[in-house]
C-alpha cells in the first residue's frame, strides 16, 4: 500500500473511531484525491477548529467552491456540527474527514460522482 492509501486507512478509521460512522470508502477515497498534497504536508492535512479564518477557508474554498453551495448561515452550522462530531477536543482534525463529512451532510457525493 502506499502512502495516500494508508492515510485513507487512518481517515476511516477516524470516522468509525471518532466520529461514529461507517464511511463509504469510494466516497473517502475520493475526497482524499480531491484534497490533493496538502494530505501529505502535516500543517495543511488538518483543520485548525478553533480558528475562524481557517473555518471561512473551508467554507469559502470548500463548500462554496468545489461542491458549489450558496454561502448562508446553513454552511457555519454545518462547519459546527461537523467539528462538534469530530470532537472539539480532537487535536488532528484531517481535513479530508472533515470534507468527507461536510459532503454526506449536504448530500453532494455527486460532485465526486
Amino acid at each position: 500500500m502506499g502512502k495516500r492509501d494508508d492515510l485513507i486507512a487512518h481517515y476511516a478509521a477516524d470516522l468509525r473511531n471518532k466520529c461514529g460512522m461507517e464511511p463509504d470508502m469510494a466516497l473517502l477515497t475520493k475526497v482524499t484525491i480531491g484534497c490533493g498534497p496538502a494530505i501529505y504536508d502535516a500543517d495543511a492535512s488538518t483543520v485548525a477548529g478553533s480558528q475562524p479564518g481557517e473555518l471561512e477557508t473551508v467554507k469559502k474554498n470548500f463548500l462554496v467552491k468545489k461542491l458549489g453551495l450558496k454561502d448562508g448561515p446553513e454552511l457555519d452550522a454545518a462547519i459546527a456540527k461537523v467539528i462538534e462530531t469530530y470532537g472539539k477536543s480532537e487535536r488532528n482534525k484531517y481535513r479530508a474527514v472533515v470534507y468527507y463529512m461536510l459532503t454526506k451532510h449536504f448530500g453532494k457525493e455527486s460532485v465526486y460522482g
